[in-house]
């Protein structure tokens, strides 16, 4: 279990996450209650890894596609938000299969909503708004390039 005391400690970990080679090809979801930091953290590990521009959260659009041009070949990235998801249809009809079977690394909030038409995630983080405006943050891997990344975390 990790202790984020407040934002800045959020961006260093993000900075840490996109340092890691293997994060470009990476899934990970982001668990916790509204206002627990997902957003907050997808914008700080977007920034570290050359995102410029606006970063808007996907709330309404489900997607919001980033790319980083600087880097050889581009890094696709791609934020989910599925708060609003409801219609498996949709997963199809957005081409979000397409999305998941590419490259590039994907950003899921609210992953639970998507249910089993998500892939297994590399990494799930959880995170949780304390009394004392921190943040408990538990962090889980499910593949071996989720182990891989965690043990690199440490």
């Amino acid at each position: 279990m990790l202790h984020w005391p407040d934002e800045a400690a959020t961006a260093a970990f993000a900075a840490r996450l996109a340092a890691q080679p293997t994060v470009v090809d990476a899934f990970i979801t982001l668990h916790g209650d509204l206002g627990a930091g997902k957003t907050t953290l997808v914008r700080h590990l977007l920034r570290a890894l050359g995102v410029q521009g606006r970063i808007k959260s996907p709330t309404y659009a489900v997607v919001e596609p980033h790319a980083v041009d600087g880097c050889v070949p581009p890094l696709s990235i791609w934020h989910f938000d599925f708060y609003r998801f409801d219609d498996p249809r949709e997963w199809e009809d957005a081409g979000f299969r397409d999305i998941f079977a590419s490259g590039g690394l994907k950003l899921a909030e609210w992953p639970e909503k998507a249910g089993a038409l998500l892939p297994p995630a590399d990494l799930a983080v959880t995170i949780t708004a304390q009394a004392d405006e921190g943040r408990a943050v538990r962090i889980a891997a499910h593949t071996p390039r989720g182990r891989a990344l965690l043990e690199n975390l440490r």
